[in-house]
């Protein structure tokens, strides 16, 4: 995905921070650098912070990065945004990875809990949408 907004944007500097054994061989090109690290222990300070899965705790670090320095960057989330109904998938997430998904009141929360002041959300396929959260 990196790749893809890098070749769309080439003046925006695109950072994937992920696991050391995931970026193993991978070398930084062009505008995409690639950092070795654990957004569960922090993220590095940027203008826009891109996600295609919220967990709750990653968000006040999302926060932290988006607002070092005095900016006021925005989180972009790909993630589902359900009804009031319930779907299987969200099954599969409590018993895979203590997940779920979310309505729109539980995103709410989940953004003021970690400190974030509006976020807006657009539907794009289904469930999914893609959530903008800003500071």
């Amino acid at each position: 995905m990196a790749k893809a907004i890098a070749e769309a944007f080439p003046e925006m500097t695109c950072t994937v921070l992920d696991l050391p054994h995931v970026l193993s061989g991978l070398e930084d090109g062009g505008n995409v650098k690639y950092v070795a690290g654990d957004m569960f222990e922090s993220i590095p300070a940027a203008d826009a912070v891109l996600l295609k899965v919220l967990l709750p705790k990653e968000g006040k670090k999302c926060r932290t990065a988006v607002t070092s320095d005095g900016k006021a960057g925005k989180v972009i989330i790909i993630d589902m945004v359900v009804g009031n109904q319930k779907y299987a998938f969200d099954i599969e997430m409590m018993v895979c990875i203590s997940g779920k998904e979310r309505n729109e009141e539980e995103w709410a929360k989940l953004f003021s809990d970690a400190g974030f002041s509006s976020y807006h959300i657009n539907p794009i396929l289904g469930t999914r949408a893609l959530i903008q959260v800003y500071p």
